[in-house]
């Protein structure tokens, strides 16, 4: 629940961010379970300090590659490895 309260607690800011770095994408026509995993890993990154980039990168990945498709994996890869770099998440 953590996880659901956190996302929920920084949607606008998650939003955000998703909107800036998904350049000629609009969140709302996003697939839904690409669009949730770009949330969770935004989320993550931002306010998650316990768990490591990499893993939750990989982790939103994962959520898209087995529940969208194979293409979305590599689409949450990008937007997440572009906040992670314009934020300076290390």
């Amino acid at each position: 629940m953590q996880l659901v309260d956190g996302v929920l607690a920084h949607r606008a800011e998650i939003d955000t961010l998703l909107r800036e770095a998904a350049r000629n994408w609009e969140l709302e026509r996003m697939a839904a379970v690409d669009r949730n995993a770009l949330r969770i890993g935004t989320y993550e990154l931002l306010h998650a300090p316990e768990i490591p980039m990499r893993v939750a990168i990989n982790e939103a990945i994962e959520l898209a590659k087995r529940y969208s498709t194979e293409a979305s994996g590599a689409f949450v890869n990008g937007i997440l490895d572009r906040i992670r770099k314009d934020r300076g998440v290390a």
